[in-house]
């Protein structure tokens, strides 16, 4: 009767892992390792992204016009450092919208994340 008990134990253990592995895999996307660290470090530059677009529409608002990252920067609408997580942010503003990106450094993927006036991130391999 124990050894059913840890027989269930170690198949309940098996499912498990296996779930985990196949929802890692779905989080990581399509042609990305299946790497915890790069995971993270990808949401959390879209997150970055998100703050950068909620600031533009801030700035306008109060501007007239859209603003640099280091304007941004300097006005304290947003915190972060333009080189963060292997990822270098760039803003590149005109009279009707933004373009923010975000590059990877160090050859990884994505290669570059970016948002716009839409507030939609849009993925480059």
């Amino acid at each position: 009767m124990r050894a059913f008990g840890f027989i269930s134990l170690i198949v309940v253990m098996a499912i498990g892992v296996y779930l985990y592995s196949v929802q890692l895999r779905g989080v990581s996307g399509p042609g990305q390792a299946a790497n915890p660290t790069a995971v993270t470090d990808s949401v959390s530059v879209k997150g970055d992204l998100l703050s950068i677009g909620g600031a533009e529409r801030r700035y306008y608002a109060t501007e007239g016009h859209y603003a640099s990252f280091d304007e941004l920067k300097d006005g304290n609408y947003i915190t972060f450092p333009k080189q963060k997580q292997h990822y270098t942010y760039d803003v590149e503003t005109s009279d009707t919208g933004f373009h923010a990106t975000a590059t990877r450094d160090d050859g990884g993927a994505p290669a570059q994340l970016s948002i716009d006036e839409s507030m939609e991130i849009q993925s480059s391999n």
